[in-house]
């Protein structure tokens, strides 16, 4: 059987962390190739995940995260998908407790497991941020193992949404009846910092999350 994962890290100026996270993915000993999507970076973003022996592929303007992550998944040649944001931690081991999840059962399109924030370790705090105490469903967030041949049916993430692409594609795989298992256990550190995406594009998150919500009603309707 083909157990082949494709990670897809999108990123963009991510040199801050991006090590940290190439790390914890190469620990977990697994077979599987690493494709980070540089999205239009001027930093040594590209450099240092080739230097790590990733697959790099490179937007040369940027386009956005939704846009890096249906370049990665085009490129793919796994039989299973996970994305990994590049300030992220995956726990050790935990990759082959999703694999064998989903292998164990192949009626279902994915397994997700749960994520568990943290402070970033260079700051005391941020004023007005709460950090969750407990773990929490993660969705994408290198908590969800999926095949790849569930993604293509599914179709790729709207890039007219700069931000909640998620739950309008989990719309579409709802849609299809596709079943997911969920794990109780943890599969990333989520790490909170001062420039994270939902805090930097606030605005433009709720604006696409109103869109997402009135098609979720539209399509309750027909």
């Amino acid at each position: 059987m083909n157990n082949f994962i494709s990670v897809v890290v999108p990123v963009k100026n991510g040199t801050n962390y991006l090590r940290e996270a190439l790390e914890s993915l190469r620990s977990q000993g697994m077979d599987l190739e690493i494709i980070v999507v540089d999205d239009g970076s001027t930093d040594g973003t590209a450099a240092l995940a080739a230097s790590m022996g990733c697959r790099v592929l490179r937007h040369d303007t940027s386009r956005g995260q939704v846009a890096a992550k249906n370049t990665g998944v085009a490129a793919a040649r796994g039989a299973y998908i996970l994305f990994m944001d590049h300030d992220d931690r995956m726990r050790p081991g935990v990759l082959k407790t999703l694999l064998e999840a989903l292998e164990a059962d192949p009626s279902l399109a994915a397994v997700q497991a749960k994520v568990k924030d943290f402070l970033s370790p260079e700051i005391d705090a941020l004023p007005g941020t709460v950090v969750r105490p407990d773990a929490y469903w993660g969705l994408f967030t290198g908590a969800v193992l999926m095949r790849k041949s569930a993604l293509d049916a599914i179709g790729p993430f709207t890039e007219s949404l700069h931000t909640g692409e998620i739950i309008e594609w989990q719309t579409r795989l709802d849609a299809l009846g596709l079943p997911v298992r969920k794990l109780d256990v943890v599969a990333t550190d989520r790490r909170i910092h001062r420039s994270n995406f939902g805090k930097t594009d606030g605005k433009v998150e709720f604006k696409d999350y109103a869109a997402v919500l009135r098609e979720r009603l539209k399509a309750a309707r027909r």
